[in-house]
């Protein structure tokens, strides 16, 4: 463990605010605003002191996204996943409008998780009171089973994303009890970065249920990996009239972070695309990379429901007419994309190679 005290970076400014409404007050604004901070790999404390302060404020600026805290005594941590150079803004106020504060670079040389497959996490039972367990696969052999075919290439524009990624069998592995899709950098054809995507179409394909995969996501900038469902009749409709149920979306690094995943439905809405979605975050500081996370749905006649650790997070109605693509057979899709339209491009601090685990799907009814 690596720890360093030291005292703040410099300074960037000191900035005076004023409450507009009482421009002829005679608020004493706090002085001598200082920092000091304790670095353990990733985790950054911060200790705030000001002469005169009634409570202190914190900004973490963290790849796009920022963290806000108060506190009394003038202290807050936050946990940075990645390498780099990042912000923080610390204001010591005496009210809300009426503050004094600084803006600091930190370095984060070192950090607490840097990749690997976990070995802890949340589990699901095997049976539910009510449903019967129709189709599983426990990725115990060593090969994919034969209910799984794999996608090769980059796809119609990268898939529809503009993807940086060539899919390759070779980036599938099945071992120790899981499914491993490992993204790679490395050259394939004219791509930059290898992956894999796999999918049962054809072979196994549900209407309604409860849906578990229980699985462990790579992390960092331009990551996008996905756990999701596609209507069986895709071949003769096109997308997006065959539906699309997404179980799970994580969209590494950025304005999305590693905290939160996505649980989304797209349709055709008459002949225009229409979604509707929600996200689940995890606390400050922690990432799904670390440990195991099951995903869920639970789908019947009138509605998807969205869990996660059987957490219900999402729910959409599908009674409307407008709606009825999700009352047919649907097939699933694994795969971890690199880059796109969402997640944005990989930069010098994604970490290479990473993998998406999975330790079971199941599908009971």
């Amino acid at each position: 463990m690596f720890k360093n005290i030291f005292a703040a970076l410099f300074m960037l400014f000191l900035c005076v605010a004023c409450d507009p409404k009482d421009e002829g007050s005679s608020v004493i604004l706090p002085t001598g605003l200082s920092t000091s901070f304790i670095i353990d790999e990733g985790l950054v404390e911060v200790q705030a002191t000001a002469q005169g302060a009634n409570f202190y404020s914190f900004m973490f600026y963290d790849e796009g996204d920022s963290t806000y805290f108060e506190s009394n005594d003038g202290t807050a941590n936050y946990t940075f996943a990645t390498t780099g150079t990042y912000s923080l803004k610390t204001r010591a106020h005496v009210t809300p409008y009426d503050y004094i504060e600084k803006i600091e670079v930190i370095d984060i040389s070192d950090v607490g998780y840097t990749g690997g497959i976990p070995t802890v996490g949340y589990t699901t039972p095997d049976n539910y009171p009510g449903y019967d367990l129709v189709w599983s696969d426990e990725f115990n052999g060593n090969t994919l089973s034969s209910d799984w075919v794999q996608e090769i290439g980059n796809g119609s524009w990268g898939w529809g994303n503009n993807e940086l990624q060539f899919y390759k069998e070779e980036n599938t592995v099945v071992e120790d009890g899981l499914l491993k899709i490992t993204a790679k950098e490395e050259s394939a054809a004219s791509f930059n970065y290898t992956s894999s995507r796999i999918k049962t179409q054809g072979l196994q394909s549900f209407k309604y249920g409860r849906i578990d995969v229980r699985a462990a996501i790579p992390y960092g900038q331009g990551f996008w990996p996905a756990i999701w469902m596609l209507g069986e009749n895709i071949p003769s409709v096109s997308w997006p009239d065959c539906g699309e149920i997404d179980i799970m979306e994580l969209v590494g690094g950025g304005a999305y972070n590693d905290r939160t995943i996505y649980g989304t439905v797209h349709w055709s809405d008459n002949g225009s695309h229409a979604s509707y979605g929600d996200n689940s975050s995890l606390g400050v500081g922690e990432m799904y990379a670390e440990e195991f996370h099951v995903f869920s749905i639970i789908w019947d006649e009138s509605a998807i429901k969205f869990l996660r650790d059987d957490i219900q997070y999402h729910v959409i109605d599908i009674t409307s007419p407008n709606l009825s693509a999700f009352h047919q057979n649907f097939f699933f899709i694994l795969n971890v994309a690199v880059g796109g339209n969402w997640p944005g491009s990989p930069n010098d601090n994604t970490l290479f190679p990473q993998t998406m685990a999975v330790d079971y799907v199941r599908v009971f009814q």
